[in-house]
């Protein structure tokens, strides 16, 4: 199982990131950790949305479309 994650900062309301993983209590551990260099400057991060697959690459094709022109404004539409 694969799951497309959206995690917001709790410390800076502006920051969002979009990712996909196997284990959500491990990533976002290791996102607070600093354990990424794209968000270890935003910690604490709370999880907001997920969706999960049974196909790793639905997943992988879902968060690759939340991160294009077209997706982003679907993200803030329809997850955020």
């Amino acid at each position: 199982m694969k799951y497309v994650y959206l995690i917001k900062s709790e410390s800076h309301s502006n920051k969002t990131y979009v990712g996909v993983t196997s284990n959500l209590n491990t990533r976002l551990d290791s996102h607070n950790a600093g354990g990424s260099t794209h968000t270890s400057k935003f910690t604490p991060w709370k999880l907001h949305t997920y969706v999960s697959f049974s196909e790793d690459s639905k997943a992988l094709a879902f968060e690759t479309y939340l991160k294009t022109g077209s997706g982003r404004p679907f993200a803030k539409k329809r997850l955020w």
